[in-house]
C-alpha cells in the first residue's frame, strides 16, 4: 500500500489539500470551496475528492483558521474571568494606547470578556512571590457558584504576581473544577508565567474564550478522521511554526490563533533553504490579502508582539507575518484627495473580480491583469472563465475615465499602486529591522504571488524571485514540513554582571523538565527531542528586550552579553558596550522531530522550452508579444527570457521583459530581474 501524508490549509475562498507520497516525494493537490460555517466539511470533502484512503495516511497536518475567525467575528461562547480584588479592569485599561494615535473617534474594541463577567476574589501575592493573603476559599466557592448559574463555558483565572507564585491560582482552579467540572479553565501562571499583567491577563483571556470553540472543532475532526481509518494523532499547526496534538490544544488553544498564515511562512523558509538561500522573504499573495514573512540565516523571525484585535496581545511566540489588504480581489478606488488607491477593500470570493461575471463592476487587481494580458481567460484549469470585456469595462469606468487615462495606462496604474503597497510591507519587515532586501531571495506564492513577485522584487532590488512548483497550495505544503514544537519561558530578572552560569543553568533546568514532559505526553521519543535555549536581555532602563541564543551548558555570561550587543547593533544600528545589561527572561523551544518526506529531485538538462503560443502583454505602457508556457510541460533545466507568461492550474507566473528564468532540480522557477 502507498503511504501518504496529507496537509490541509483552510483559506477564505478555497480549502487546499496537499497529498505527498512518502516514497517518491511526489505531491498532488486538491482544491475545494471552503465552508466557513463549518470548515470540517470542506476538509472531508477535499480528502474524499482526492481519493485519499485515510487508513494509508501516516501523517495528517492541518493549518486552521477556526481560532482566528472566532476572535475576528467574536462568535465566542460566554466566558468569565476571576481576578484579584481591584484588578478586574486590567484588560480594559490595557496600556491606554490606540492603534491610530490621532483618530480621536476610533475606540479600541471591547474586551472579549465583558466587565459583568469579570469577578474578583480576595488574595494577594507580592512581587517577590510571598503570599500576603491566602485565597479566600469561601468567597472563591461563591464566585464559582455564580459562574455556574451564568452557564459560562470557560474561565480565565488571572491573579496579580502569580507568575512568581501560582499557589492561589491553582487553588482557585481546583475550586472551579469542583463546582464546574466540564468548564474550560485557563490560569495565567501556566498560560504565560511572565511579568506585565496586561499581556499575561490578555493572553489568558484569549486562551479561555477560544478553548470551547477550538477543542470542540478539533475533537470532531479527530473523531471523523479516526472513523475513516486514520490511526495517528491529528497534528495542528500553531502560530509558532510547529504542530501540536489535540492533547495540548486543550490547554493552549490560543496558540492556534494565526495558525493558517504560519504555514506559508514555514513553506517559504523551506523552499529558500532548499534553493540555497538562507535569507529569504515570503510573499504570499492570495485573493484578499498578502502575507509577508522573513527568514534570516535559515530561521524564521519570531515575535511576541502580536494580536488578532489591537489592544489584546497574545504573547505566545509566533512567526512574524505582516498581513496587508492586497490581493487579486482588492478594489481600486479614488480617495477624497483625488488619489488612486488599492484595497484593503476586496471583492472577496463572491462576487469576486468583475471578470468573474458575478455582478461586481469595480476594478480589481485581477481585472487589471486581464486587461494587461498577464492573466489569461480562465483559471483553475478552466473551472473559472474570465470575461475580458467585463474587466475592461470595470477598469475604464473605475480608473481610466475618472483619471483621464488610456485603458492600459489605467490598468498599469492599478497594478503599480498594489505593488507599491506590497513593497512597503516588505520594507517594514526587512529594512526597518536592519535587513537589506538585496541580501534576500523573494519566495512568491499564493494564487497571485507569481503575478506580482518580479515587479515587487525589482522595486526593492531583490536579485532573485523563486516560484515554487505549486504556488497556490504552497501554504498547505508548509503543514507537511513542521515538527511538534512548544515554547516555554520563565521570568528571570537580574543584572547580567552579577548572574552566574549556575544561576542560569538552574533556571533552564526547571523549564526543560517541563518541556521534556510535554513532548513525552505527545508521544515524542527521547532521541527525537531537541531543546533550544534563549535568553532575553536589555540595557538597564529599557523595557523592550532582545532574544539571544544560549548554549547548553552555559559556561560564561560574558558571551551572552556580547551576543546581545551584536544583536542590538543589528536591530537598532547601535550598541553600548559600557552600559549595564539586564537579563529579563529565559526560554526553551522544545521540538519533537517528525520524519519528513523529501521532495523529488530531477536531472537538470539545460534547454529552451517550447512555448504553446504567444499573446500581447503590456509592460510600462508598451505592448509586447509574450511567449506562453505550460508549466506542467516544463522540465528541470528549462531556461527562457521574458516577456513570458507561465500558466498552471493554481497560478500564473509573469516574467517581465529582460528578466531571465530557469527551472531548478526541484522544479522551482528562479527569475532574475534586470533593469
Amino acid at each position: 500500500m502507498t503511504k501518504t501524508r496529507v496537509a490541509v490549509d483552510v483559506g477564505g475562498t478555497f480549502t487546499d489539500v496537499c497529498i505527498m507520497d512518502e516514497e517518491t516525494g511526489q505531491i498532488r493537490i486538491e482544491k475545494t470551496p471552503s465552508t466557513p460555517d463549518d470548515p470540517m466539511r470542506a476538509i472531508l470533502t477535499g480528502v474524499s475528492d482526492a481519493k485519499v484512503s485515510l487508513s494509508d495516511v501516516t501523517m495528517f497536518s492541518h493549518g486552521t483558521t477556526v481560532a482566528t475567525n472566532a476572535l475576528i467575528t467574536r462568535k465566542l461562547p460566554r466566558a468569565a474571568m476571576v481576578c484579584t480584588e481591584g484588578f478586574r479592569d486590567v484588560v480594559e485599561i490595557r496600556r491606554s494606547n490606540k492603534e491610530d494615535l490621532w483618530d480621536t473617534y476610533k475606540d479600541v474594541a471591547k474586551p472579549y470578556i465583558p466587565r459583568r463577567d469579570r469577578l474578583t476574589v480576595k488574595e494577594r501575592v507580592d512581587a517577590a512571590g510571598k503570599i500576603i493573603q491566602e485565597l479566600d476559599k469561601d468567597e472563591a466557592r461563591r464566585v464559582a457558584e455564580i459562574l455556574k448559574k451564568r452557564d459560562v463555558k470557560a474561565v480565565a483565572v488571572c491573579f496579580i504576581n502569580s507568575y512568581v507564585n501560582s499557589t492561589n491560582e491553582v487553588h482557585m482552579r481546583a475550586i472551579l473544577r469542583e463546582v464546574m467540572p466540564d468548564v474550560h479553565i485557563s490560569i495565567s501562571s501556566e498560560i504565560m508565567p511572565e511579568i506585565f499583567e496586561h499581556e499575561r491577563f490578555s493572553t489568558t483571556m484569549v486562551n479561555a474564550v477560544v478553548s470551547p470553540v477550538v477543542v470542540d472543532y478539533v475533537s470532531r475532526l479527530s473523531d471523523k478522521l479516526t472513523d475513516g481509518g486514520y490511526n495517528r494523532d491529528l497534528l495542528l499547526l500553531h502560530s509558532g511554526g510547529g504542530v501540536m496534538t489535540p492533547a495540548s490544544v486543550k490547554d493552549f488553544a490560543a496558540r492556534l490563533a494565526g495558525s493558517g498564515i504560519a504555514a506559508g511562512a514555514i513553506a517559504s523558509r523551506f523552499i529558500g533553504n532548499l534553493c540555497g538561500y538562507e535569507n529569504s522573504i515570503g510573499f504570499d499573495m492570495g485573493g484578499t490579502s498578502t502575507d509577508v514573512s522573513l527568514t534570516y540565516r535559515g530561521e524564521s523571525t519570531v515575535t511576541k508582539d502580536w494580536y488578532i484585535e489591537y489592544g489584546y496581545p497574545i504573547r505566545f511566540p509566533s512567526i512574524e507575518v505582516l498581513t496587508i489588504g492586497a490581493g487579486g480581489g482588492s478594489l481600486a478606488w479614488k480617495d477624497e484627495g483625488g488619489s488612486l488607491r488599492n484595497g484593503p477593500q476586496s471583492a472577496g470570493a463572491y462576487p469576486g473580480p468583475a471578470c468573474y461575471s458575478n455582478g461586481n463592476e469595480v476594478a480589481t487587481n485581477s481585472d487589471a491583469n486581464v486587461v494587461l494580458g498577464r492573466l489569461g481567460h480562465s483559471l483553475a484549469g478552466g473551472d473559472i472563465t474570465l470575461d475580458p470585456a467585463l474587466a475592461e469595462k470595470a477598469v475604464r469606468e473605475t480608473v481610466a475615465e475618472p483619471f483621464g487615462m488610456e485603458l492600459h495606462e489605467a490598468a498599469e496604474a492599478i497594478i503599480d499602486v498594489a505593488n507599491a503597497n506590497m513593497a512597503n510591507a516588505v520594507r517594514l519587515l526587512s529594512i526597518s529591522r536592519g535587513h537589506d532586501p538585496r541580501d534576500f531571495a523573494l519566495i512568491a506564492f499564493g494564487g497571485a504571488g507569481a503575478l506580482h513577485g518580479a515587479a515587487v522584487a525589482k522595486e526593492l532590488s531583490i536579485p532573485v524571485v523563486i516560484v515554487p512548483p505549486n504556488p497556490g497550495v504552497t501554504s498547505a505544503m508548509g503543514c507537511l514540513l513542521v515538527d511538534i514544537q512548544h515554547d516555554f519561558s520563565d521570568s528571570f530578572m537580574a543584572d547580567a554582571a552579577t548572574t552566574t552560569p549556575e544561576d542560569l543553568e538552574a533556571a533552564f533546568s526547571r523549564i526543560e523538565k517541563e518541556a521534556v514532559a510535554r513532548l513525552q505526553h505527545e508521544g515524542v521519543a527521547p532521541e527525537d527531542t531537541v531543546l533550544q535555549r534563549s535568553v532575553e536581555m536589555m540595557y538597564q532602563g529599557q523595557w523592550r528586550s532582545l532574544s539571544v541564543s544560549a548554549p547548553s551548558p552555559i559556561t560564561s555570561t560574558k558571551d551572552l552579553v556580547q551576543g546581545f550587543h551584536n544583536e542590538h547593533e543589528r536591530e537598532y544600528n547601535f550598541r553600548r558596550e559600557d552600559a549595564p545589561v539586564s537579563i529579563f527572561r529565559v526560554g526553551v523551544k522544545a521540538t519533537g522531530i517528525v520524519q519528513k518526506a523529501k521532495l523529488p529531485s530531477f536531472e537538470v538538462v539545460k534547454h529552451a522550452p517550447e512555448p504553446s503560443g504567444t499573446r500581447p502583454v503590456w509592460f510600462k505602457g508598451e505592448k509586447c508579444e509574450a511567449a506562453i508556457y505550460d508549466r506542467a510541460k516544463m522540465k528541470a533545466g528549462a531556461e527562457f527570457t521574458g516577456p513570458a507568461i507561465v500558466e498552471q492550474i493554481d497560478s500564473t507566473v509573469v516574467v517581465p521583459p529582460k528578466a531571465t528564468a530557469k527551472v531548478d532540480q526541484y522544479m522551482n522557477i528562479l527569475i532574475r530581474v534586470k533593469d
